[in-house]
């Protein structure tokens, strides 16, 4: 039997105008069998990381969690099976839990670009057998410089399939506080780095994740002058948002600036009460939380 036929097809059900909000960024941290997204060490380190503490919901648990705030959430995880040395949450299973609850989840799959030809077909497959809106890369958790040639046939491959693309920018908490920080590379997740993709691939729609400190002026950068870029703004409390991101937030980039909370280790209550305290102009907010997210996803 094969993946197509063991999953259901996801289909969006979800009422735009009803929403308040499209949190763009929500981790899948435990798949429906208890099985964590990363190993034990590194799970306890980002939860020292981040004083989380607080319960990982399986998909179903974070569907209804969002739907009580209603809210739509995009939702992935990372396979790193090489940098890992473990196994991924399946896509597979995060683009099902999605399909049962497609009127509050948007599913993102997950390729390690270290695979090859089997990343390139696993891109296809999600895309046409599994109705997945876009992929989440991590280059430091991966384990890989996004700018190599060598992963260019994955990007081929989402571009061709008018999916998004979705990469972690800036620091991370991930293997911080670890031994050599676990082996991970910072650098691989400078927003430069993506620069050079974006010439390469000028219909792939990016998503640069985070404030990405302390790389913030590089990002601002990218994204002013490629137009298939875009920001989330994840991760970080906005009352701590670098001055230049909010200013451009307010101006030449408001269009393409997007709402994402990095639940579960960052909460959308928090998100929304904290940027309160930010300086965005009232004018762009319904664009950041949910209308540029509409226009990207083609809700």
């Amino acid at each position: 039997m094969t993946s197509a036929q063991r999953f259901p097809r996801y289909e969006s059900a979800i009422d735009v105008e009803a929403l308040v909000a499209i949190d763009m960024h929500v981790h899948v941290e435990i798949d429906d069998h208890g099985h964590s997204s990363l190993p034990d060490d590194l799970a306890a380190a980002a939860s020292a990381y981040f004083s989380a503490d607080g319960p990982r919901p399986d998909i179903d648990g974070i569907a209804a969690y969002y739907r009580e705030r209603r809210m739509a959430a995009v939702v992935f995880t990372v396979d790193a099976r090489t940098q890992l040395h473990h196994a991924p949450i399946s896509s597979e299973e995060v683009a099902a839990g999605s399909a049962r609850n497609n009127d509050v989840l948007i599913p993102f799959g997950s390729v390690d670009p270290h695979r090859g030809n089997d990343a390139v077909a696993g891109v296809r497959r999600l895309v046409e057998d599994h109705g997945v809106r876009g992929f989440k890369f991590h280059p430091t958790v991966q384990g890989f410089d996004p700018s190599d040639e060598r992963f260019y046939p994955v990007y081929e491959a989402i571009q061709d399939a008018g999916v998004v693309a979705l990469f972690h920018t800036g620091q991370t908490g991930i293997g911080a506080g670890m031994r050599g920080g676990r082996g991970f590379r910072l650098a691989y997740s400078n927003p430069m780095l993506l620069d050079s993709v974006a010439a390469d691939f000028p219909d792939m729609q990016i998503v640069m994740a985070h404030p990405s400190v302390p790389w913030q002026d590089e990002a601002l950068s990218v994204a002013t002058h490629k137009q298939n870029t875009w920001i989330d703004l994840s991760g970080w409390s906005p009352k701590y948002f670098p001055a230049e991101l909010v200013r451009y937030a307010n101006s030449i980039l408001r269009s393409r600036v997007l709402f994402g909370s990095d639940f579960p280790l960052l909460t959308p209550e928090r998100w929304m009460s904290d940027v309160e305290k930010a300086a965005f102009k009232p004018e762009v907010m319904p664009g950041i939380l949910k209308d540029n997210a509409v226009r990207l996803l083609g809700l």
